[in-house]
């Protein structure tokens, strides 16, 4: 595929973007650079995430070649899910805007109150 320009409307490279900058691929994403985890285990480590949006986010990333998901013929079925090489090459980029996020809060708070204080 040839590279497009992605301020355009048409350029796939949206679709990329679009799933790289929700905020629970992020989140995701954070939760398994460390390890495999089960559903469960990523239900409980994401606060606020439901169970249909952490199925349709997962469902997506594998679909996206970011997640890897296995199914064990248990009964009841165990099923883990893990980043794939693609998926890991997220984990820096990914860390530097957490950190980012972190470092510059308390500027963001102060912006949006000012901006706020001049609404009223």
């Amino acid at each position: 595929m040839e590279n497009c320009n992605v301020y355009s409307a048409k350029c796939p490279t949206r679709l990329v973007l679009n799933r790289i900058a929700d905020k629970w691929t992020v989140l995701i994403v954070g939760a398994l650079a460390k390890e495999t985890k089960r559903f469960g285990e990523l239900r409980r480590e994401i606060d606020g995430i439901s169970q249909k949006m952490l199925t349709q986010t997962l469902r997506g990333m594998e679909r996206d070649g970011l997640v890897n998901r296995k199914v064990y013929p248990t009964v009841p079925p165990k099923v883990e899910y893990s980043l794939t090489i693609l998926g890991r090459s997220l984990i820096g980029i990914l860390e530097n805007i957490r950190a980012w996020s972190e470092s510059n809060i308390e500027q963001i708070f102060a912006a949006q109150e000012q901006y706020d204080a001049g609404k009223e």
